[in-house]
């Protein structure tokens, strides 16, 4: 049995350790605590949203959302920054699941759709958002500053 819950600092241990192994998979370094406190001020702060899936007793993947504003549609449209299903549950429709339980989240916030990036090597993703509906822009480069 699968369950996509909110997330709430109730979760924040086994949300935060999903999100270690999520960076890690993007090259950064562990970093278990800071990570957890990061999640910690998102949730207090009510500065994103973010949905588990759990199967049987264990929570699996997430997918987390930072609001945005689109300047065209007059409407919030949020921000898809993190999906990650653990590599042991991969295969399982769990990531289709939460884009899913996202799309329908637009649809109760009144937002426009969704956004999101992902690396040009990230091949799962790369596969796996066309089959969900998502279009890659091929008209805009999108540009980082960093301090």
């Amino acid at each position: 049995m699968n369950t996509i819950l909110k997330a709430s600092l109730a979760h924040l241990n086994e949300f935060a350790e999903l999100f270690d192994q999520y960076r890690v998979f993007y090259r950064q370094e562990s970093a278990l605590e800071k990570g957890k406190k990061f999640l910690e001020e998102r949730i207090t702060n009510q500065e994103s949203v973010t949905f588990l899936i759990k199967h049987g007793d264990k929570f699996v993947g997430f997918a987390q959302l930072y609001p945005l504003f689109h300047y065209k549609a007059l409407q919030r449209q949020w921000l898809l920054s993190d999906l990650f299903v653990d590599p042991a549950y991969r295969g399982r429709g769990f990531s289709i699941a939460l884009l899913d339980k996202c799309k329908a989240y637009c649809d109760e916030t009144d937002a426009c759709g969704l956004l999101l990036e992902t690396e040009k090597t990230n091949i799962i993703g790369n596969r796996l958002y066309p089959k969900c509906g998502f279009e890659l822009d091929q008209d805009h480069n999108y540009y980082n500053w960093w301090k």
